[in-house]
């Protein structure tokens, strides 16, 4: 899943995808890289991020979305927002990426109705108060199974479908540094405890790769994003989103190719 922030906030790119013609060359790249999907945003979901209008998340996603589609892209839309959830998936998309957890469960109802797939993100509280949120009872990986399965029963009551949802441990959502890293070390044990939903994990360039290398920023963390979706992949991880596609895709083909010798 290759990653098209359309934001001038973005922790990843600055902005640098949020004029039209910049995103839909970031679409094409991302195709031409051999992106199977593409993950189109209009809000950025960064700690203390503010929130944006769903009209004006519909405007910076729409023509990147409609010119992904007409191209045989399969489109995600990651929004918390019912209004620009079902704008996208009307222009093309197939997927809703919800980084909320379902705070709305109409959220689920818009996909159901288009019968869209249905990424479900653990996280905590929004963007501006999540970090306040990351005291967990107990093991974290129980805890985080706990609260993504009570999240996973609300959309089954707005009628989604169980085999639409894949789930997302949520890495630096309502996590620690520390907390991230458990739970991408423990992928492997949160792929079966939630069998048989499909696990997406998207730890590029996040903000623990810094305990690694505490003066990359987000664009200078290549080998650490890369390092965490081979183990990942491993790990049984059926999606992994990455700003680096081609790279990524080499570093998987490759471990898997010595793993089979």
């Amino acid at each position: 899943m290759g990653v098209c922030n359309v934001t001038p906030d973005s922790f990843s790119d600055g902005g640098r995808h949020f004029a039209e013609r910049d995103a839909i060359a970031r679409i094409d790249a991302l195709l031409a890289e051999g992106a199977d999907l593409i993950d189109m945003g209009g809000e950025s979901t960064r700690p203390g991020a503010e929130p944006v209008e769903p009209r004006e998340q519909i405007r910076r996603v729409i023509n990147g979305i409609r010119h992904a589609a007409s191209h045989g892209a399969c489109v995600s839309i990651d929004t918390t927002s019912p209004e620009v959830a079902a704008a996208a998936l009307e222009a093309g998309a197939q997927i809703v990426n919800d980084v909320s957890c379902l705070r709305d469960p109409d959220l689920a109802k818009v996909a159901k109705d288009a019968g869209a797939a249905f990424v479900l993100m653990h996280s905590r509280g929004s963007p501006a108060e999540m970090q306040s949120k990351t005291t967990y009872e107990g093991d974290l990986v129980g805890a985080l199974v706990g609260e993504w399965r009570f999240a996973a029963e609300r959309a089954s009551a707005q009628g989604l479908s169980q085999d639409a949802l894949v789930m997302d441990p949520g890495i630096g959502f309502a996590k620690t540094a520390e907390q991230s890293i458990e739970l991408l070390a423990r992928t492997r044990e949160i792929v079966s405890k939630v069998a048989p939903f499909p696990v997406l994990v998207g730890a590029s360039r996040k903000s623990f790769l810094r305990g690694f290398d505490p003066e990359a920023k987000a664009d200078e963390r290549l080998g650490g994003s890369i390092a965490a979706a081979v183990f990942a992949a491993r790990a049984g991880a059926k999606i992994l989103r990455v700003h680096d596609v081609r790279a990524t895709a080499q570093a998987i083909d490759v471990s898997r190719k010595l793993e089979a010798r």
